[in-house]
C-alpha cells in the first residue's frame, strides 16, 4: 500500500534519512521505533510531502507521489497525526472535526458519529474549545480529525508522546479500534510497549537509517537489537 525506497530527506544542507526504505501493506499497523531525533518524524514528514525527499521514491497504491503537495497528498487517502498535536484552539471540539470533514467517493464511513464511538470522550466535550483541552484530550481530537477526511492509511507521529500512563492506554486501545475498522497504519513510537502491542510488523531507524525490520515476535526476542537502537543512551 506503501513503500518508500531509498529515500534521502535534507533539512537545509542537513542531510536527516540516508536510504530509508519499508513498506506498508494494506491491514497492517507497521512501527517505525527509534530514539529521539533518530528521524522518525522526518520520515512521516517525507510522506506526507512536508519535507520532500531530495533522492529516492514514495509510492502510495503503485502511484508515485514523492514530490506532491500536502494537500494533494491527503485527497489521495492518507491522514496525517503530527506529534505536536496541531488543533484549532479557537474552535470547539466538534467545530475541528466538522471543518475538515471530506468524504472523498461518497462511500466514506467516517463521520462525527463513528469518530465519537471510538472516542466517547470528545463527545462529552463536545462544546469545548480545543485550546482548553487536556493533552490526552488533544492528541484524541487530533486523531478523531485525521479520520474525518476519510482515510484509507494514517500516518501517526508519536501519540502517546508526554501523556499519563491511563491516557497511553486509552490511546492504544483506540488506535486498535481504528485498525479494525479497516485503516492501516503507520505508527512512530519511542513507547516500544505501545508500539509492540500494536504492530504486526516493526522497523528501527537511528541516525536516519534503517537498522532493522522484522516481525514483532523476532524484535521481542532479539533483546540486543532493542538494548543497541532502543534504550536511552548514557
Amino acid at each position: 500500500m506503501l513503500e518508500l525506497a531509498g529515500v534521502h530527506t535534507y533539512y537545509g544542507v542537513s542531510h536527516i534519512l540516508f536510504g530509508v526504505s519499508l513498506t506498508v501493506n494494506e491491514g497492517e499497523v507497521v512501527c517505525l521505533l527509534g530514539r529521539n531525533g533518530a528521524g522518525k518524524s522526518t520520515t512521516m514528514k517525507s510522506v506526507i510531502g512536508l519535507t520532500p525527499p531530495r533522492r529516492g521514491t514514495i509510492t502510495y497504491r503503485g502511484e508515485k507521489i514523492s514530490g506532491l503537495r500536502p494537500y494533494v497528498i491527503a485527497r489521495k487517502g492518507i491522514g496525517y497525526v503530527p506529534d505536536d498535536r496541531r488543533v484549532y484552539a479557537d474552535l470547539t471540539v466538534g467545530e475541528n472535526l466538522e471543518v475538515v470533514e471530506r468524504n472523498r467517493d461518497g462511500t466514506g464511513s467516517w463521520n462525527k458519529e463513528r469518530v465519537y464511538e471510538v472516542f466517547p470522550k470528545l463527545r462529552e466535550i463536545e462544546s469545548r474549545r480545543a485550546g482548553f483541552l487536556s493533552g490526552g484530550e488533544q492528541q484524541m481530537l487530533t486523531i478523531a480529525r485525521a479520520l474525518m477526511i476519510n482515510p484509507d492509511f494514517l500516518l501517526l507521529d508519536e501519540p502517546t508522546e508526554g501523556l499519563a500512563p491511563l491516557i497511553v492506554k486509552l490511546l492504544e486501545e483506540q488506535i486498535r479500534r481504528v485498525k479494525e475498522m479497516g485503516v492501516t497504519v503507520l505508527l512512530a513510537e519511542q513507547n516500544q510497549q505501545v508500539a509492540l502491542s500494536l504492530a504486526d510488523r516493526a522497523y528501527i531507524i537511528d541516525n536516519g537509517v534503517i537498522r532493522y525490520e522484522g516481525t514483532i515476535d523476532a524484535l521481542r526476542a532479539d533483546e540486543e537489537v532493542r538494548r543497541k537502537y532502543l534504550f536511552a543512551e548514557g
